[in-house]
C-alpha cells in the first residue's frame, strides 16, 4: 500500500477515533461535543469576505453547513495525518511510534486555539467562551485523543499490511 494511501487511511481513523472518544466522553463525562455544523457555517462564510465573527452561533445559518463542517473535520485529519508523516517520514507509517503521534495530535492544538477559537468568536485558546477552562480542557482532551488514533490507525494498518 503506497505512503498516500496509508497517511489518508490513518487520518481517517485518527478522526473517527476523536468521534468516537466524543460519544464516550458525553455519556461518561457529559461532555459537550462538537458542533461541526458551526465550522461548516464559518467555513460558509469566507467565500462571502467573513473570517471572523463575533459569535458563529449567532450568525446566519447556510444551507449544507453540517456536511461542510464534518467534511472539513475528515479532510484537517488526513491533513494532520499528512503533516506527521512529512515531519515524521514515510518509515513511521510502518513503524509508528506513539511519543510522535501524541506530540503531534497535541501540536494541531494550534488550529483551534489560534486560528478557529478567535475566529468564531470565543477568543485565543476559547478565552471568550462561557467556560473557557472546560473549553480548553475539551480541547486538549480531543487533540490528545487524536494523537492516540493517529498511533493506533497506523499500528492497525501497519499490521494489516505488513509494514
Amino acid at each position: 500500500m503506497d505512503v498516500a494511501l496509508r497517511t489518508v487511511l490513518v487520518g481517517i481513523g485518527a478522526t473517527a477515533t476523536v468521534d468516537l472518544w466524543s460519544v464516550v466522553a458525553r455519556r461518561l463525562f457529559a461532555m459537550p461535543s462538537s458542533n461541526w455544523a458551526l465550522v461548516g457555517r464559518w467555513i460558509g462564510h469566507l467565500p462571502r469576505g467573513r473570517f471572523r465573527h463575533v459569535d458563529i452561533a449567532k450568525a446566519e445559518g447556510l444551507p449544507g453547513e453540517r456536511v461542510i463542517g464534518w467534511s472539513a473535520h475528515y479532510v484537517i485529519g488526513i491533513a494532520f495525518a499528512a503533516l506527521l508523516v512529512l515531519i515524521a517520514g514515510p518509515a513511521w507509517l510502518a513503524t509508528p511510534t506513539v511519543g510522535a503521534a501524541l506530540l503531534a495530535g497535541l501540536c494541531t492544538l494550534i488550529a483551534p486555539f489560534f486560528v478557529m477559537q478567535p475566529a468564531m468568536g470565543y477568543g485565543i485558546a476559547s478565552a471568550h467562551a462561557r467556560n473557557p477552562t472546560a473549553a480548553r480542557l475539551r480541547s486538549f482532551a480531543n487533540h490528545a485523543v487524536f494523537g492516540l488514533g493517529l498511533y493506533a490507525s497506523a499500528l492497525v494498518i501497519a499490521a494489516a499490511t505488513d509494514g
